[in-house]
Formats: C-alpha cells, sequence, structure tokens
C-alpha cells in the first residue's frame, strides 16, 4: 500500500539543477559588451556600457538592436552585425573564466550526491571543449548546446533536454540562468527556476519574471536547496 508514494519518490528523483552557460556558470559579459560595440561600430552607433545594455537588452536580438538604433535593422546589417559579433566574442570569450565560486558549487553539489547538467543556446560544438577546458565536465550528467540555426526558444530545447534526463523529475528541478528566458523555459517543463544578476539582464527586469532573483551563484545554489532540496 506504500508502493505509491514511493514510487511517485524515486520517478521525481533527487534534486538537479539545469545550468545555463553564458552569464551564468560562464561570465563572459566582458566579451559580450566589446563584441556588442564592435557590431555596433560597423554601422556607426556609439559604445554601449554594461549598465545601458542590461537596462536595454532583450530578445530576439534583433529587436534589441531595434531600441538602440530606432529602427530594425536590415538583413544585410543583422547579418553583418552578427557575423562581427561573433568573431569579436570568440577573440575575447577565452579570456573570460568561470563565475565568481562557481567550481566549489558544482563539486559541493555533485559530492551531495545531487544532479545538475548544462543546457546552453550557445552551439552544442563550441560548448563541450570549452565546459572540458575548465575541468568540470564531470560535474554534469550532459552537457548540452544549441544544434541547429541560432534563435529559436529555450523552452523547446528544455523540453528535449529534461525528457533525455534519466530519472530527473522536473517537480524536484531548478533552472539558474541570468535570462527571462530561463524562467519561461522552467515554467514550460514544470520546473523552478533562480535568476542570476550577472548575465545580460537587469535585475529589474528579471524581477518581472516572478522567481527568486539572486547576485551570486552561491545565493542561487541555496535558493535551489530551499526550493526542492
Amino acid at each position: 500500500m506504500g508502493m505509491h508514494s514511493t514510487g511517485r519518490r524515486s520517478a521525481e528523483g533527487a534534486p538537479h539543477i539545469v545550468w545555463d552557460w553564458n552569464g551564468t556558470l560562464f561570465h563572459d559579459i566582458d566579451a559580450v559588451i566589446s563584441a556588442t560595440n564592435a557590431a555596433f561600430a560597423e554601422i556607426g552607433l556609439a559604445p554601449i556600457t554594461l549598465a545601458r545594455y542590461r537596462e536595454l537588452y532583450c530578445v530576439p536580438i534583433p529587436r534589441f538592436y531595434e531600441r538602440l538604433l530606432g529602427r530594425l535593422p536590415s538583413q544585410a546589417e543583422w547579418d553583418h552585425m552578427d557575423s562581427v559579433f561573433h568573431r569579436h566574442y570568440v577573440d575575447h570569450h577565452i579570456r573570460c573564466g568561470l563565475a565568481d565560486g562557481a567550481e566549489a558549487l558544482l563539486a559541493g553539489w555533485q559530492e551531495a550526491g545531487r544532479t545538475q547538467s548544462i543546457m546552453s543556446m550557445y552551439q552544442h560544438d563550441d560548448l563541450v571543449p570549452l565546459v572540458r577546458g575548465f575541468g568540470i565536465e564531470r560535474r554534469f550528467v550532459r552537457v548540452e548546446g544549441r544544434t541547429g540555426p541560432s534563435g529559436g526558444s529555450k523552452a523547446e530545447h528544455m523540453v528535449r533536454h529534461l525528457a533525455g534526463l534519466d530519472g530527473v523529475g522536473a517537480g524536484r528541478t531548478v533552472v539558474i540562468g541570468d535570462a527571462v528566458d530561463d524562467a519561461v523555459a522552467a515554467a514550460r517543463v514544470g520546473a523552478r527556476a533562480v535568476l542570476y544578476t550577472g548575465g545580460s539582464h537587469s535585475r529589474e527586469s528579471l524581477a518581472a519574471a516572478g522567481v527568486p532573483v539572486v547576485d551570486s551563484l552561491e545565493q542561487a545554489v541555496a535558493e535551489a536547496e530551499r526550493l526542492v532540496g
């Protein structure tokens, strides 16, 4: 007669974190700003500060450029800016490191018998060697980046990501990311979300998602423990 409760418990699995990569575990905001400014310079826009970037940043990216230009970029401008952005980002991001405390937090979560994965919209073939290079790949049950064209919805990717994780239940999963997109993706699969202010978005825009907003990964993990631990 106790079968139902134990069965449900194991179906829900151990507490699980799905980590975002860019702007969350990977502290690349300086590379993002310099690449953005390189792209802006190509079409005669003045450089932007981090504070202004966070205030205006939104997805899809052409909409972000519209806020800065006062109009949507033409397809030719967009293609050009996108390629300049990526070229500069690749040059700069090699100098970027993990966010403060990330390594110890990942180790601690794993050593407590919990699971974690990375679900990123960064190109899969670029993501895996980066994660491997930081020596943290063994901390994750899955490291998954985007395959296929850029853009698209993180929620769709999250549905597939969670479905592919053995013994992980959405009800005991927390998505930790730096964008409202991460909270939307979590809601789509029935998981919880915690948003971190170290990436592209302002605290004010993150607060609109209606989930906990934190200023450090340490606080994010503490919040995840509170939610599903």
